[in-house]
């Protein structure tokens, strides 16, 4: 086990945003096309009537062209706006504007939904920075997802979406960590 577990975190942290930062755009548009195949196997294995996902960030896996497809599936999406206490509402995926969130992540325009909302979906999509062997999830250190996967008393497959060289062997690990069923990442479905 890794000592000191935030400092421990926050350095890892800080080498996959600059990893991610200098990533080839031909590197990330081939992974792109290869993740949206995958997230489009793992739902079409699943089977959701809803599901959750998000609006990728310019460094992260390309969530986007995913998205346009369960549009055209007639799936219905919420994608998550943080909130200043920690907490995330929800709103539906239509694919038309984007704005920002109060942490500066892309959002949906449409009108949000109750944070409950999140409890009737199929399948959750969550981002991350890195994913280990056992399925302990590391995001980027605001604890959005963590809590609201840690306040369901039911939860459908959580999946963390990544590329693949962020598949590690193992990851810090503090009290409020949340483990993911599985992972999805250019080169294929894991679950755990």
């Amino acid at each position: 086990m890794i000592s000191e577990p935030a400092g421990a975190k926050r350095a890892l942290r800080a080498e996959l945003r600059e990893r991610r930062r200098i990533r080839p755009s031909t590197e990330r548009d081939a992974a792109s096309a290869a993740l949206t195949r995958q997230l489009i196997a793992l739902t079409s294995a699943i089977g959701p009537r809803s599901l959750a996902c998000y609006l990728s960030t310019p460094d992260e896996p390309e969530t986007r062209p995913f998205l346009a497809w369960t549009a055209q599936q007639g799936l219905d999406v919420l994608l998550p706006i943080s909130r200043d206490d920690g907490l995330l509402d929800w709103a539906p995926y239509d694919a038309s504007e984007e704005g920002s969130d109060v942490v500066g992540m892309p959002v949906p325009t449409s009108e949000i939904v109750a944070p409950i909302a999140i409890n009737d979906v199929g399948l959750i999509l969550v981002p991350a920075a890195a994913v280990d062997r056992t399925g302990m999830r590391m995001g980027w250190g605001r604890g959005y997802f963590d809590k609201t996967l840690g306040s369901m008393d039911r939860r459908p497959p959580v999946f963390a979406v990544l590329f693949d060289d962020e598949l590690v062997e193992e990851l810090p690990r503090e009290k409020h960590d949340q483990p993911v069923d599985g992972v999805v990442t250019p080169g294929g479905i894991r679950r755990f």
